[in-house]
């Protein structure tokens, strides 16, 4: 499954008649230190939000996979937020936007961010290169979305829809004195109708791409510092100030062979998740979890789980039980697992290693 997988994005990964590779997108070369030329966008920033119910932090996700951007949602502003600021520091409504901004500046010259989070095209105007996506869907397909991520009646649904629109709009209002979003405050409005996710997310990758995001370098510090000093000056009438500690925290691999099989879906423009769920696969007599198992990886185009075993043959039997297991409990999910040899196979075909000087972490 695995080979056939990079067998169908070998073509896209060479540049036709060439033989040559393409570049993953999004990917920077740490030591380039390039200039900016004139057209070059300075900064790479995609917000996406939308209507309650247009399943848009699912779309953003997507995006960010596409595009090799890191994933900023609400509930990871929060944690970034109570990180530099403090538990005890209630940030005021309407110091919200500046303080978002200082995280973002500080966050953008480590890498192009995609936003989603309430009100994300107003948070991110003060960027100077910016594509701003808005999802809207009719009511009747966000009442069925609704329906099947709450698991509600229609009724139920269509109830909670009206008391998520109606706080969308009182947080809009207090944070930016306004109620509904403006035309003008958009670069690009979907309807979700006749669409899923992954296509909106293929959208904005060609949107991306055209605007000249895939190009765009880091934010430099020139500009992070003239957008710090704006947004201190904002947040010290509040007796705020920024403590300067956040940066990107990165979730290790847990050896060098997960590493290896990610820089090779990488390097095939193969979106992936490192360790996205866990699946209760025991309980004890009170219906507490006792046993768990965590695929490897996610690949979300292929709708596939994807464990690594490079692991002892003798170690295997175990993780072959809980892969068992997992497909008796939820036989909706797709799960492959590999083993030593075939991962050996692959790594060695594309050229990843050296055959004679290579061994394995076991894991």
């Amino acid at each position: 499954m695995i080979q056939h997988i990079l067998n169908q994005h070998e073509m896209y990964a060479s540049v036709a008649g060439s033989g040559q590779r393409r570049p993953i997108a999004g990917q920077r070369n740490p030591g380039c230190s390039r200039k900016r030329g004139d057209n070059e966008p300075e900064m790479a920033f995609l917000t996406v939000w939308g209507e309650p119910g247009s399943q848009v932090e699912e779309i953003a996700r997507l995006a960010a996979q596409r595009l090799r951007f890191e994933f900023v949602n609400e509930a990871k502003l929060r944690e970034l937020i109570t990180e530099e600021f403090g538990s005890e520091t209630a940030i005021p409504d309407r110091a919200y936007a500046a303080a978002v901004v200082s995280l973002l500046a500080r966050l953008g010259t480590q890498s192009p961010i995609v936003l989603c989070a309430p009100s994300a095209e107003l948070l991110c105007q003060v960027f100077p290169d910016v594509l701003r996506c808005y999802v809207v869907a009719p009511e009747s397909r966000r009442i069925g979305t609704l329906m099947l991520e709450h698991r509600l009646e229609r009724p139920a649904a269509k109830q909670l829809l009206a008391q998520l629109e109606q706080a969308q709009k009182a947080v809009r209002r207090k944070r930016f004195g306004r109620s509904r979003i403006q035309p003008a405050e958009v670069d690009l409005m979907v309807n979700a109708e006749h669409l899923d996710c992954d296509a909106i997310a293929a959208l904005l990758e060609k949107a991306a791409q055209s605007r000249g995001l895939l190009d765009a370098v880091l934010l430099s510090a020139a500009v992070e510092a003239q957008i710090q000093f704006q947004t201190r000056l904002k947040l010290a009438k509040y007796g705020i100030h920024p403590a300067q500690k956040v940066a990107w925290k990165r979730k290790p691999f847990a050896n060098a062979s997960e590493e290896i099989f990610a820089n090779l879906l990488d390097f095939y423009r193969i979106a992936w998740e490192y360790e996205p769920r866990s699946f209760p696969i025991q309980w004890d007599e009170h219906g507490r979890v006792i046993e768990a198992f965590t695929p490897d990886f996610y690949l979300s185009e292929f709708d596939l789980f994807v464990e690594l075993t490079t692991m002892k043959q003798a170690h295997v039997t175990k993780k072959n039980r809980k892969v068992k297991r997992l497909r008796q409990l939820y036989p909706h999910i797709n799960i492959q697992i590999f083993y030593q040899k075939d991962f050996r196979d692959l790594i060695f075909k594309y050229g990843l290693l050296d055959r004679s000087t290579t061994t394995f972490t076991t894991g």
